[in-house]
């Protein structure tokens, strides 16, 4: 299995009171709505907002000849996870592991989200460590810079 120590980190200001930015994260609908960057679509399978509990999803690519090939088929990147921390109002921390065959895409990714007060809202910081190697870190920045916007988009 490939190890990787690449990480990255996005933020974003999002008019939006803490508690309705934390619960956004917990509510699968709100979810599928942000959740993938701007050529994805997001698919809920299951969903357990709970410390430990699990949840599994798929992002599939809306045109798969202008994408990168997806990490499970040649369109789509399922994975799933656990709620390893769920804070109230403050952080989330998700371990979270790609459905692959190939090993550049093996390992346990782990996203921690913490939110914070500012005078316009919620600070929203997006953290990930241990990126798989066949995982860019710009890319994974890309992606989730775009589903902040979208995020701050549902919420404002």
């Amino acid at each position: 299995m490939s190890l990787s120590t690449h990480s990255s980190e996005t933020s974003r200001i999002i008019k939006a009171p803490r508690e309705a930015v934390y619960n956004a994260f917990i509510d699968p609908i709100a979810v599928a709505a942000w959740l993938a960057p701007d050529n994805m679509r997001a698919e809920i399978h299951h969903f357990d907002a709970r410390e430990n509990g699990i949840f599994r999803m798929s992002l599939t690519y809306l045109d798969p000849a202008q994408s990168l090939p997806g990490k499970t088929t040649a369109d789509k990147d399922m994975f799933q996870g656990r709620f390893a921390t769920l804070t109230p109002f403050e952080k989330i921390v998700e371990i979270i592991v790609f459905d692959s065959a190939d090993e550049k895409y093996a390992g346990e990714m782990t996203m921690t989200v913490t939110l914070a007060d500012v005078a316009d809202g919620t600070l929203v910081n997006l953290h990930f460590d241990n990126i798989p190697p066949g995982i860019r870190p710009e890319d994974n920045d890309e992606g989730s810079r775009q589903s902040l916007r979208k995020l701050a988009t549902l919420l404002e």
